[in-house]
């Protein structure tokens, strides 16, 4: 019953519903006790040939009565019992999804995706089994054996009703044995169901490298074993749950037995007639189900307690990165200063240290380096990502940290090295921050983008469908498409992150050049390897192994002959190369 407590706060939020439901339960189990009890009248009229005409007449009535009654009840208890389950999967679904999105970067490392997606259906819908089967289950397993129990005692014969119960705490010893067994298993199968949907989701959206390297038989066959460890534990329990209805008829046989064997003999001792036996029975036959429902009602509680186990653990992860108590919501602006001792990693091992920049408001920097020179450390920094350093990040002369994340983030336009796209139309992808942005301003900043020429050379246009994270494009295509959703924010710290590395040198020279005209006046942060998207910065930094190694501006950094000059005339060179050989073809 340990599910129940779990979700005692809801049955309180929806107390109303669930009175309302169980009331016209339990009067539709009162009602249907009189036709047992008039079935056993007649027989005994008919036995005594007193059955007139009339009296059959008011039986049939009373019978059409009776089952009126209980249609119109079972409609309003379907309605709120159920319709209260699924109120409490909806709410279950909308915490989950608001818990995943204020989730950091660290979680979603720990935690794949196809075991997510099994947390937010399979084990939501179990656990909305609990309130709308399982209140059904309890209601008539307890108050609809409860009454017919007493009815039996009552109006036919109590030592009869003794003999007859005599089987009945069997139930509970085979429930109780085969209920722990259920709920270990059950777990295990869910967790084996998470591990196959994360598998294929994966798969699914790495099919071009699967075919690249020729792996389709063996990705197969990996997923054929991730299927049978599924199929074998669901089976594990389908045996455990099978024996629930069983061991339950078996011990309901036994009682019929007892039955007939104690009517027999009490109807010789004159104790009742052939008419209580006959109605006794009729209710003993209605008891079945509330016993069965008992079995059900264990099998229905231990499924929803090992997902609601699996559920609360999953919200029992608290964001790496939270607003501070009285936060800011006023957006950011001014002058950027990072200030940062020491940054480390969740190993221990040293990310940034030593890190001093001043960036004056709509001026440009830019980062450059080795690849894990940790360029997009300082990034999640800036975005905070990451929460934990030793130093200070200043915007305006006020800490981040002092600012709310959405403030903060609001801000911000962020283009990552792995631009991500919506399985949505173009348009619909670059209006994501704005859905409310007229054509007219999805067209100005694809322009900037140097993507317009190519949106309307699709056959859709801005309403093509991009496929799910833009299959249907090239990366060059993608990453303009992130940089014109980014731009069309108007943000004031603009951010691309090795954003431009999938587009030539022409269109990336035509980007670089649109963005220093229009955001003349704004914040940008340009990381990359090609340090032709970094010329013309009013401050270029250099990172290696988590620290500056140089600094200054473009003509500052040759002037230097340090790693920036080097790197820059290697590039120029090998650019001046590729043109030459484009010339001659």
């Amino acid at each position: 019953m340990k599910i129940f407590k779990d979700l005692w706060w809801f049955f309180k939020q929806e107390k109303r519903a669930y009175l309302i439901g169980i009331i016209a339960l339990v009067t539709v189990s009162v009602l249907a006790l009189i036709p047992a009890r008039l079935i056993g009248l007649t027989v005994d009229a008919i036995a005594s040939q007193t059955l007139s005409a009339t009296r059959l007449g008011v039986i049939v009535a009373i019978l059409i009565g009776a089952a009126v009654l209980m249609y119109g009840l079972r409609y309003v208890w379907r309605t709120h019992i159920f319709g209260s389950s699924l109120r409490l999967e909806r709410q279950l679904r909308n915490r989950l999804f608001k818990h995943l999105t204020n989730m950091s970067g660290d979680f979603f490392q720990k935690h794949r995706t196809g075991d997510l997606m099994a947390h937010a259906t399979n084990d939501l819908k179990s656990i909305q089994q609990v309130a709308g089967v399982g209140i059904l289950t309890l209601a008539d397993s307890v108050l609809t054996g409860g009454m017919v129990i007493v009815t039996m005692a009552t109006l036919i014969n109590w030592k009869l009703t003794v003999i007859a119960l005599l089987p009945m705490p069997l139930i509970a010893l085979s429930s109780q044995f085969l209920g722990k067994r259920l709920h270990i298993s059950f777990r295990n199968a869910q967790s084996a169901f998470s591990q196959m949907n994360d598998y294929a989701q994966e798969t699914i959206g790495g099919t071009k490298v699967t075919k690249t390297f020729g792996q389709e038989a063996a990705e197969t066959t990996h997923f054929e074993r991730q299927i049978d460890d599924v199929r074998h534990k669901n089976v594990v329990v389908a045996r455990l749950d099978s024996a629930f209805d069983p061991a339950i008829n078996i011990i309901v046989a036994m009682s019929y037995v007892l039955t007939l064997i104690g009517g027999a003999y009490l109807i010789r001792q004159a104790e009742m007639t052939v008419g209580d036996l006959v109605s006794f029975i009729t209710y003993l036959g209605m008891l079945v189900w509330p016993m069965l429902a008992f079995g059900f009602l264990y099998n229905i509680l231990e499924r929803g307690s090992a997902s609601y186990d699996r559920v609360a653990e999953l919200m029992a992860n608290e964001p790496a990165v939270s607003d501070r108590a009285n936060a800011s919501a006023t957006t950011p602006v001014g002058d950027i200063n990072m200030a940062l001792t020491e940054v480390r990693y969740a190993d221990e091992k040293i990310a940034l240290h030593h890190i001093d920049v001043q960036l004056g408001a709509g001026e440009t920097l830019g980062i450059v380096g080795r690849t894990g020179a940790g360029k997009t450390t300082l990034v999640q920094l800036l975005l905070r990502q990451v929460d934990d350093y030793n130093g200070s990040i200043t915007i305006g002369g006020r800490d981040i940290k002092d600012y709310t994340l959405a403030a903060l983030r609001q801000s911000i336009g962020y283009v990552p090295q792995d631009q991500f796209l919506f399985s949505a139309t173009i348009r619909e992808n670059i209006r994501f921050g704005r859905p409310e942005a007229t054509q007219a301003e999805v067209e100005a900043v694809t322009r900037l983008t140097a993507i317009h020429d190519d949106i309307l050379a699709f056959s859709e246009g801005y309403d093509t469908l991009v496929g799910e994270r833009g299959v249907s494009l090239s990366g060059g295509q993608k990453q303009r498409i992130a940089i014109a959703r980014a731009l069309l924010m108007n943000p004031q710290l603009l951010i691309l992150d090795d954003a431009l590395s999938a587009v030539d040198a022409k269109t990336e020279e035509a980007i670089v050049s649109a963005l220093r005209d229009t955001r003349a006046d704004k914040t940008t942060i340009i990381c990359a390897h090609r340090l032709s998207s970094v010329q013309h910065s009013e401050q270029v930094i250099v990172l290696e192994e988590g620290t500056i190694i140089e600094k200054g501006n473009h003509a500052h950094l040759m002037a230097e002959k340090g790693w920036y000059a080097s790197i820059f005339e290697q590039q120029q060179l090998s650019a001046t190369s590729e043109s030459e050989v484009e010339a001659r073809v």
